[in-house]
């Protein structure tokens, strides 16, 4: 029946051997169209792989918060054993200025101060080497950290970004319907099933990179730092949190000004540091009456500022002083590690920043970000969008 509908939608053309042409020809418009519809197939399934990756993720994400604690506890072992190092080593060295001061005194107690002298070398070697074995152990330990935060982290986006990739597999579904319907009808317009077909490929294209930036933010960030706009990282962060803080119906504010954010540092902690204080000023307007945060940006000759605001009942002076403490929070329990600003903490100081709260009473809390600009001479070389 589907034959004989598009042959009636055809123009008569008298002869056999015309109709046989036009009848090879809808034969092969139709075999395009199924096979282009089995490729859709194809990709939906591969969406509900991608899916099934994501809650595999979640388990993973239990298993390292629980490695997470085993690897601070082994954390503050060390930093005690260094300071325990650290004394030694002082004490080594105060010992060795004494015989210093005695050696003129006496031909015998020289010989004898010589040989105290090399024991004491050995052992300041052997110290210093410890020392710096213990430094990288522990700087190696800081990194585990911050990526188990970072884990942390993407199991609370999990929820978020599988409503977010919601949309696009309906859209797609919705699309590819309309050029299966319009198949079964004999629809000859070829050009509008192609523009559904297409339509149903950018939704697809859509997930794939709302997927690409979740795998880009879980991996391990390098130690290489690079000149990057700290526009680009503040929206890699929102797109991430867009959804929770749409369902959450929480607006916000961007006001970076005019000018380019340049600054020199590694945009995948950078993003987590962002995402970080997003998650905190959504937890503190969650009870608001007025749900509100606002991201602003400034430039000046000492640096770049980022401030987050939000409108949530404000920070007492006693959290206020303990708010960036490993392991401090004022959430219940199950609903936060501690650890989040921390870890924020530790980034901005590696970039060489300061990261600061300022809480009016009853007025919200402003976390206020200080970091330094990308160097002078290499500011002409590349430019970023706005």
């Amino acid at each position: 029946m589907r034959e004989s509908a598009i042959e009636d939608c055809q123009p008569r053309v008298s002869g056999p051997g015309a109709d046989a042409t036009t009848e090879s020809r809808l034969r092969a418009q139709v075999e395009t169209l199924d096979r282009r519809l089995r490729k859709g197939d194809q990709q939906r399934r591969a969406m509900l792989h991608i899916m099934g990756d994501l809650n595999e993720s979640n388990k993973r994400l239990t298993n390292h918060r629980k490695a997470m604690l085993h690897i601070l506890a082994d954390y503050e072992q060390d930093r005690r054993r260094l300071a325990r190092q650290t004394e030694r080593l002082d004490n080594s060295r105060r010992a060795l200025l004494h015989i210093l001061q005695d050696s003129h005194k006496d031909k015998l107690r020289l010989e004898a101060s010589r040989k105290a002298m090399i024991h004491i070398m050995g052992d300041l070697r052997e110290t210093t080497a410890e020392m710096q074995r213990r430094e990288q152990e522990l700087r190696d330990k800081q990194e585990q950290l911050v990526q188990a935060g970072k884990l942390a982290t993407l199991g609370e986006l999990t929820t978020g970004v599988a409503h977010e990739l919601n949309n696009p597999l309906n859209n797609t579904g919705l699309f590819v319907g309309n050029a299966i319907d319009l198949i079964e009808l004999g629809f000859t317009d070829k050009g509008q099933i192609v523009r559904e077909l297409r339509q149903a490929m950018q939704q697809v294209r859509k997930a794939n990179e709302i997927i690409s930036h979740l795998r880009t933010f879980g991996r391990v960030a390098s130690v290489s730092h690079e000149r990057i706009s700290l526009r680009q990282v503040i929206e890699g962060a929102l797109s991430l949190m867009q959804e929770q803080l749409r369902l959450r119906e929480i607006g916000v504010t961007v006001d970076l000004g005019p000018e380019a954010l340049v600054v020199v540092g590694n945009p995948i902690q950078l993003e987590q540091v962002f995402i970080n204080l997003l998650t905190n000023a959504r937890d503190a307007v969650a009870e608001s009456p007025r749900k509100a945060i606002r991201i602003s940006g400034s430039l000046s000759s000492e640096g770049v500022e980022v401030a987050f605001t939000d409108t949530g009942e404000g920070i007492s002076p006693e959290v206020e002083r303990r708010i960036f403490d490993p392991f401090f929070t004022t959430k219940e329990v199950g609903k936060g590690t501690g650890l989040g600003l921390s870890i924020t903490y530790g980034i901005i100081k590696e970039h060489g920043g300061t990261i600061s709260v300022v809480s009016p009473p009853g007025e919200g809390a402003t976390f206020l970000i200080h970091l330094p600009l990308a160097s002078a001479d290499t500011l002409h070389k590349e430019t970023f969008p706005q």
